[in-house]
């Protein structure tokens, strides 16, 4: 009989931490803003791009800083580099972040600063040592 528990357990164990929570507004724009960031920096790095991509506005973005909707509206609006289907989809993707901040998450998030310089010049992450 307590085998028989204990895998009871286990199995209502595995199906409570599969069932998670559906996304909030902030996930879903934290997630989607630092999938953008790196799509713009594989874009940067990438070889067989474009030259008109080094002309794009900067695209760093910290869904804290209120900047960052002037920073969307300015690269949506850049009107260079359409040709380019990866600049296209990201304009993509900047327009739909810049429409769920101001419209579906309106009163759900917070900017903690209105720091437009820090969206110019990202802050690198602390390098690990091993």
């Amino acid at each position: 009989k307590l085998p028989t528990m204990k895998m009871l357990l286990l199995l209502i164990a595995l199906l409570s931490s599969a069932c998670a929570a559906p996304p909030t507004c902030y996930s879903r724009v934290l997630s989607l803003s630092k999938e953008i960031t790196e799509s713009f920096k594989e874009l940067q790095t990438s070889k067989t791009v474009d030259s008109c991509v080094e002309m794009l506005p900067r695209l760093y973005l910290d869904i804290h800083n209120y900047c960052v909707l002037a920073k969307l509206r300015d690269f949506v609006a850049y009107p260079g580099c359409d040709r380019v289907v990866e600049v296209s989809e990201l304009k993509e993707k900047a327009r739909s972040l810049y429409t769920i901040l101001i419209s579906y998450c309106r009163r759900d998030l917070v900017f903690l600063t209105d720091d437009c310089n820090a969206l110019e010049i990202p802050i690198s992450p602390p390098i690990e040592h091993s």
